[in-house]
């Protein structure tokens, strides 16, 4: 213990109370000796026996020769228990006088404290005269109002009438505006610091064992032997059975025929009805996603398979930082620039991957020959890719079996497929691309197909292309040109790919080698170059988005979904296989066309311009048009600009925090534009089934669906697709009854959507009531 007189004692609350020694009431840690008789002791030792708290000190007890024990509170557990006892005198007589010693110094000190205050007398140094000039009197007299009545019209009824305030002097009083010094309070910044602590809670369960027991699956069937058949088949019992159902069943088979007993009438009643909307308007239908090519990654662009049912492709970019954004033209951050290719029918594997040299912003299928696909790449570059050895896969829709074509130096391919492996999805190389000198500057925004039956020539005229399968598109990019290329011909294609697969084969031999598109002297150069800037200023526009009025194309096979045994039948050859550049000489120049065209910039700015060129009298040389038109409504990069489905003049418009309508030949502005929304709109597309529904996508992941019919300062319906932003939206019909909606995110998946009923049917004459509705506000605003 250390001390020798000292014995430490724990005392519970009973014996406390007896000796009247509890803890901050009869001792504290300043008064915390307290004198116990030994009588008492040796009574309370008598009376409880073995429960007593001194039973471990009785002969300690037995033996002090004083009358009283000195008991000490040990608040700190100097001794090991709350109590100790002295069992000597003297340590006894040594405490106490320590204690009166400590007690006589405190007063000492108090008294010397007290003798050091002096009190004395207030002098005034004038505050007193601050303080009466800061109080508030009153000073003015104040002004009594008296208002009396004559005694006679108390209570007598009270008539209002109308009045022009004009009509009188003293009638008309004006309420002018002023600024209230409420609202302009600055507010004091203080930091406070919360932490939240979770409730911790202790639960358990217990789970019911059961006996194992062996399970069995019956797999080859029991079969009477042909003696049992027969006696079955001759037995009372089953003759007594057929007579018995005879009669029930000829009148099920009557009714059968005569009506559908499955058809639900109140269900088909509550189609047509206001009442009998759906819960869910977009159903999740299918998801695809790819950890190889996806992973990190966000969906820049997603489109429909033309003709074949259930294939849809998707190109994927790298996340860039702001930093990254700036120089993305310069540096391609992602490893593997793909578009890759899905089917419906086999979600997990991917059915073809086209390999580009950069990231794919933007892709679109040639309308006349599915075949061909168009892209643009983040540096400016066309790519264009030939499918067509692989449709019959696509059809398929079956992983096609191990194919390695090797490419020889004498015998050229028009797409080389390198697989290792029958879950390894097919790789198909581009069969041509855009000499880097003669493409965009930066990332190629967005690509159209121009009509097969017109074409662009070198004059700038717009001339007919009796060609069936000659092709053009057009490409825009925020370098402020917009391009028209005419599409190699074959030859061009399989020498490009020839010369390609040769430089790959080298560069492997050798790696020092370099594999650039200038190296194999096959450039692909635009017909004409359009720089968009304004008439005056030759302010530069940088177009995001391009829609041409001609581009009308409507993706929508005939009939309901094909089967999927239709669909793995073998294809006829197609005549555009054969395609060919066909020359711009001895055609006539179509007057009739529709040179006009919309284009959004990065400033959100809507500029109609015409990309038709007219000779110069004087010099006789083809000069551009410059009387375009700009409008300014949205405050953010244009990402949707498109024309309806259903009428040729009208397209629609999104970016940033706003959405408009707009008509074309109307100067006024759009004749629809909605207020400023909370968050971003990030992509839309119109309906194909309706002409007043579109789809648009937000920041947070939600998809409005605004019905013009219904509504049109708000969306009639919002469904959340995604937790990430969505980055483009691609509907599809694949019959009349079967609708999707592709949407993607920008976490790198891609939701396909089944479109319910409600929205894809169109109510009676709501074409001329959208359309009667575009009229009508053309008319005011006019």
């Amino acid at each position: 213990i250390g001390h020798p007189e000292i014995f430490p004692l724990l005392l519970t609350a009973k014996t406390q109370e007896i000796f009247s020694c509890r803890p901050d009431e009869d001792v504290t840690e300043e008064n915390c000796f307290k004198c116990i008789k030994k009588e008492d002791i040796i009574q309370d030792l008598k009376t409880r026996a073995k429960t007593s708290d001194f039973h471990p000190l009785k002969k300690v007890i037995l033996e002090y020769p004083g009358e009283e024990l000195l008991l000490v509170f040990d608040p700190d557990f100097q001794y090991g228990q709350n109590f100790y006892i002295v069992a000597s005198e003297e340590a006894k007589e040594n405490l106490l006088k320590s204690l009166a010693t400590v007690e006589e110094e405190e007063t000492e000190e108090e008294n010397r404290e007290e003798a050091l205050e002096v009190h004395k007398p207030w002098v005034s140094l004038g505050s007193e005269k601050e303080v009466d000039e800061e109080s508030v009197k009153e000073r003015d007299t104040k002004i009594k109002y008296k208002i009396s009545r004559v005694r006679r019209k108390f209570g007598a009824p009270i008539t209002f009438t109308d009045k022009n305030a004009s009509d009188e002097k003293d009638s008309y009083a004006e309420c002018t505006a002023y600024e209230d010094d409420t609202f302009s309070i600055k507010m004091l910044e203080r930091d406070v610091g919360v932490q939240i602590v979770a409730k911790l809670r202790e639960t358990s369960t217990q789970t019911k064992w059961t006996y194992p027991k062996n399970a069995s699956t019956q797999y080859f069937p029991r079969q009477l032997s042909d003696e049992a058949k027969a006696e079955n088949l001759s037995s009372e019992t089953l003759k007594e059975f057929l007579t018995g159902v005879h009669l029930r069943m000829e009148i099920a088979l009557q009714q059968n025929e005569i009506m559908n007993v499955f058809f639900d009438d109140w269900k088909a009643l509550a189609e047509d009805q206001e009442e009998g909307k759906p819960d869910v308007y977009l159903k999740a239908y299918q998801s695809f996603t790819d950890v190889q090519y996806l992973k990190n990654r966000t969906i820049s662009c997603v489109r429909w398979h033309p003709t074949i049912y259930g294939i849809i492709a998707l190109s994927a970019a790298e996340q860039p930082s702001y930093e990254e954004q700036v120089n993305l033209s310069n540096k391609s951050l992602l490893h593997q620039s793909v578009i890759l290719i899905w089917s419906f029918f086999d979600p997990i594997c991917l059915q073809l991957v086209l390999k580009a040299p950069e990231d794919i912003y933007c892709f679109q299928f040639s309308p006349s020959d599915p075949n061909i696909i168009a892209g643009g790449c983040v540096d400016g570059q066309v790519v264009l890719w030939d499918i067509s050895k692989h449709e019959e896969k696509l059809l398929s829709a079956k992983p096609v079996a191990d194919e390695i074509i090797d490419s020889s130096e004498d015998e050229p391919r028009a797409a080389a497929v390198v697989t290792e492996s029958s879950t390894e999805p097919t790789l198909v190389r581009h069969c041509a691309a855009s000499s880097t000198p003669y493409s965009h500057t930066k990332p190629v925004t967005d690509v159209q197909w121009l009509p097969c039956n017109s074409e662009d020539n070198q004059k700038g005229g717009t001339s007919e292309n009796r060609d069936e399968n000659y092709l053009q598109l057009v490409t825009c990019s925020p370098d402020c040109s917009i391009l028209f290329w005419n599409i190699p011909s074959i030859e061009h294609r399989e020498k490009f790919l020839f010369e390609k697969t040769k430089e790959e084969k080298r560069s492997h031999r050798t790696p020092d080698v370099s594999d650039t598109d200038e190296d194999l002297d096959l450039s692909w150069k635009p017909l004409i170059k359009i720089n968009l800037h304004e008439r005056d200023t030759n302010t530069e526009y940088g177009p995001t988005r391009i829609s041409l009025r001609e581009l009308q194309y409507r993706y929508k096979p005939p009939g309901k979904a094909k089967s999927l045994s239709a669909l793995r039948t073998p294809i006829k050859e197609r005549p555009y296989t054969e395609m060919s550049a066909s020359s711009s000489k001895n055609l006539e120049v179509l007057e009739n066309i529709s040179t006009d065209f919309f284009v959004g910039n990065e400033d959100g700015e809507i500029v109609y311009s015409m990309w038709k060129k007219k000779i110069d009298t004087n010099s006789a040389k083809p000069v551009s048009q410059k009387h375009s038109q700009k409008y300014v409504l949205h405050t953010e990069t244009i990402n949707t600009l498109q024309k309806s489905p259903f009428f040729k003049d009208i397209f629609l418009s999104i970016g940033g925090q706003k959405f408009a309508i707009w008509k074309e030949g109307f100067t006024n502005g759009p004749i629809l534009q909605s207020s400023c929304s909370a968050g971003r709109y990030t992509a839309g597309q119109w309906s194909l089934t309706r002409p007043g529904v579109f789809f648009i996508g937000r920041d947070n992941g939600n998809i409005d669906i605004w019905d013009l019919l219904k509504k049109t300062y708000e969306p009639s319906h919002f469904q959340n697709i995604s937790k990430s932003t969505i980055t483009f939206i691609s509907p599809s019909s694949a019959s009349e009854e079967q609708h999707f909606l592709a949407v993607s995110d920008n976490l790198g998946v891609l939701h396909i959507l089944e479109i319910c009923q409600t929205l894809c049917h169109p109510s009676s004459n709501e074409h001329a009531n959208i359309l009667d509705y575009f009229e009508r506000e053309v008319k005011y605003l006019k």
